[in-house]
């Protein structure tokens, strides 16, 4: 299997009524050298400023953007080209960034390369821990600066992190 680690970044709670704005993903490997980065157009005219800023963009910026659709293609693209088997979608928190990537892939794709599932980077740790009040940010490497690459790579390192040095049973 091949775990892709992703993070989002959005201009509201929920997609179709608000826009993926922008995302990172990377092949969860060694070395983490392999990287996704899209930056997308909004599909709507809705957007809540306080949720826009955290991205570190403006609406003028992500006006200019790329058309959602081309990025998808090229995403999907991307996960055939550094996947040799399975893609498994893993994120900080599975329930927001998987919903705008199940859609956006459905939406202007027809299907989603991850299938019907994710994972939660967070529900591993506690598990490992034991402990369903444990965090693993503190196994990140990478600071979190809410730029999806950045933020997916620190994940990424957590990840290793419970391997490596916690025993998390995990192939990649």
């Amino acid at each position: 299997m091949a775990y892709i680690m992703v993070d989002i970044e959005s201009d509201g709670p929920i997609p179709g009524d608000y826009s993926m704005i922008s995302f990172g993903a990377v092949l969860v490997s060694n070395d983490l050298n392999e990287t996704f980065y899209g930056k997308l157009k909004p599909i709507s005219e809705e957007f809540i400023p306080e949720a826009l800023a955290v991205s570190g963009h403006t609406r003028e910026d992500v006006l200019s953007f790329d058309d959602p659709k081309k990025v998808m293609l090229e995403f999907a693209e991307w996960i055939k080209k550094v996947c040799k088997d399975r893609p498994i979608f893993i994120s900080d928190n599975n329930g927001f960034d998987w919903m705008f990537i199940c859609w956006y892939f459905h939406h202007f794709t027809g299907e989603n390369p991850f299938g019907f599932s994710s994972q939660n980077l967070g529900s591993l740790y506690k598990g490992i821990e034991k402990d369903t009040f444990k965090t693993f940010k503190h196994l990140r490497k990478t600071t979190h600066t809410h730029h999806p690459v950045d933020d997916a790579k620190g994940n990424a390192e957590a990840l290793l992190t419970m391997k490596y040095e916690y025993g998390l049973k995990i192939k990649f």
